[in-house]
């Protein structure tokens, strides 16, 4: 069973998210914390399997509370937590030392992504530039880590947004890190 720590400075969202977590049989709410440095403590005690952090809280926030975090518990998996849907706080997380990135309106309502595995749906290449955009990376950049045009990239995404169901970049993120595609090894892919 994996052990959860919720990180957010707002009760109601804390509350969302247990009520979600706790529907599921695998995942137990082992602690709460609505600071930085409530947050590092209760980690440092309970030394969770996940830690879900909200990416703005008083004492210093969530994205400069990471590396205590991590001196605490490095086994602890961090999700950062945001209403914002600009893939550069994807970068900022993963750069700082985060697992992955999650946005608080997606994480209270279900997944709209399939439990097909990402292989059975989408091609290598398209797989790929999944993960680029959901990094952060514009077309044109993509175009250039992969040697194709800017109308290659184009096409490939306008590809993923209709397989996959999709309508945003923000979509894209989301079934990213929920497919298991966004790992702490992208760090490298965005210049860390």
């Amino acid at each position: 069973m994996a052990r959860i720590v919720l990180a957010d400075d707002h009760t109601l969202v804390r509350d969302g998210l247990r009520r979600v977590i706790e529907a599921e049989a695998d995942f137990k709410v082992v602690g709460e914390a609505a600071n930085a440095a409530a947050t590092i403590a209760e980690v440092a005690a309970q030394r969770p399997d996940i830690l879900l952090l909200d990416v703005s809280m008083p004492g210093g926030g969530g994205i400069g509370a990471l590396d205590e975090i991590r001196k605490a518990s490095p086994a602890t998996r961090i999700l950062v937590l945001t209403m914002h849907e600009d893939p550069a706080y994807l970068r900022v997380a993963l750069v700082s030392g985060a697992s992955g990135f999650l946005l608080k309106h997606a994480a209270l309502r279900p997944s709209q992504a399939s439990q097909e595995t990402t292989s059975d749906r989408l091609s290598p290449r398209e797989t790929q530039v999944l993960r680029d955009l959901a990094l952060g990376f514009t077309n044109k950049e993509v175009a250039e880590r992969l040697a194709v045009s800017v109308k290659s990239v184009e096409t490939y995404r306008a590809r993923l947004f209709e397989k996959l169901g999709l309508e945003r970049r923000a979509d894209l993120v989301r079934y990213a890190i929920s497919h298991n595609l966004m790992t702490p090894d992208d760090k490298a892919a965005v210049g860390a």
